[in-house]
């Protein structure tokens, strides 16, 4: 009885801290596709010529400054703006965002 309390104890403490880290995980995850897909939309810009405030697609991004379209590890989906602005996440209110 003594060992199987003992290991409910753990599991208590040791599960939350997982879940915790997992989303942390994701999110940082996250964080690094925004960075490349900002990098791709600017080098696209300027090898392009293009303003700010000019539209980008992927098919623009993808093959040529990017290897595939990235995926959101949270389950989110990408959106890359304009030029000169961040891209973002759907799951931006998670902390997927870039600083």
């Amino acid at each position: 009885m003594i060992v199987v309390l003992i290991i409910g104890i753990l599991m208590a403490i040791a599960v939350p801290n997982f879940i915790q880290a997992r989303q942390t995980s994701r999110r940082n995850s996250c964080i690094a596709n925004l960075k490349q897909i900002d990098s791709a939309k600017e080098q696209f810009a300027m090898e392009n010529k293009l303003d700010t405030g000019a539209t980008v697609a992927w098919t623009d991004l993808v093959t040529t400054y990017m290897k595939s379209q990235p995926s959101c590890p949270g389950g989110g989906t990408y959106t890359i703006d304009v030029v000169g602005t961040n891209p973002s996440c759907s799951l931006a209110a998670s902390g997927h965002v870039l600083p």
